[in-house]
């Protein structure tokens, strides 16, 4: 599939990408570069929505790989499936020398009603690169938005399920890179925390609720989320669903996401026989890790807190 046009956002670079894109551009009448001062993903993402003229956009990152037949297989897709808004694919996942990279999350699935199944649950949906999206529906739900800085895709489709429906291609069509500085990686913490609160807005969505989040810039702390949503118990809920994940992740226990650990265990997250064994192997993680420090901190508060049930 070739007629397309081809958007390429340079948000700012400071290396030699402006002069790649604009010796492409001069070659091939599909490329509009759009070129302005560098602020950040999710204006950038909007703005390429806003300025896209095609009816379907198909998403990806710079460092990553489109294959041939990627554009072909999710337009007929979608013409074939009217009530479909979002189309993924499966992807290979390679590092920054297209070698594999080894993957252990669950495979993602196909149809609408799997992905239900998944929403309330960090399990993976959609790889965000990777989408083909009607840009009308993009739109009626106002685009990406700011509050969700490092997790702006998942709190997208879970806004989209209220008008339209997600798939995945079960065939690859994609190469997802991935290296150690990625900004993910870097944002481990912000990026649990900002999916957790994301799925509980999309809970209150879905009882009927308003939505505290949709006009936010930013998330507030998680001690204020009780607040934010007029009721007690999410800023502990919080801790809880980020505690799960940041103790198995060697840059969410270096970041502030130790604290959301304290946090979690001063609540009684330490109560169980299970709990606190998990809890002690971090306590192992982190001296392998080099954190002295936390680990010393991270024990004293274990031997200091309640007894597990018997």
């Amino acid at each position: 599939f070739t007629d397309f046009e081809f958007l390429i956002l340079d948000d700012g670079s400071t290396d030699g990408s402006l002069a790649i894109i604009q010796a492409a551009a001069a070659n091939d009448l599909r490329i509009r570069p759009i070129v302005r001062d560098n602020q950040g993903l999710i204006a950038s993402l909007n703005q390429l929505v806003r300025e896209a003229r095609a009816p379907l956009i198909a998403r990806m990152d710079a460092d990553d790989i489109c294959l041939p037949d990627r554009f072909a297989r999710q337009i007929a897709f979608l013409e074939a499936n009217p009530e479909y808004g979002v189309v993924g694919s499966f992807i290979d996942d390679i590092d920054e020398n297209d070698n594999p990279w080894p993957c252990h999350a669950r495979p993602y699935v196909t149809s609408h009603e799997e992905m239900l199944a998944r929403m309330a649950f960090e399990e993976p949906l959609l790889c965000h690169p990777s989408v083909m999206y009607r840009r009308d529906k993009v739109l009626d739900v106002g685009g990406y938005h700011a509050a969700f800085r490092h997790c702006e895709d998942l709190d997208l489709w879970l806004r989209l399920t209220a008008v339209t429906k997600l798939g995945n291609l079960p065939e690859t069509l994609f190469r997802y890179r991935h290296y150690a500085e990625q900004v993910t990686r870097r944002h481990i913490t912000a990026r649990y925390i900002g999916a957790t609160v994301a799925r509980i807005a999309w809970m209150e969505r879905n009882a009927g609720r308003a939505d505290p989040t949709a006009t936010l810039d930013e998330l507030p702390a998680v001690d204020d989320l009780d607040r934010l949503f007029g009721r007690e118990g999410v800023a502990r809920a919080v801790r809880y669903e980020v505690t799960q994940g940041v103790l198995y992740s060697r840059d969410g226990l270096r970041d502030n996401g130790f604290d959301l650990v304290l946090g979690h265990i001063a609540e009684g997250g330490a109560n169980t026989h299970e709990a606190r064994a998990r809890l002690w192997r971090t306590v192992a993680r982190l001296v392998r890790f080099g954190e002295f420090k936390r680990a010393m901190r991270l024990a004293g508060m274990l031997v200091r807190s309640p007894r597990a049930w018997h």
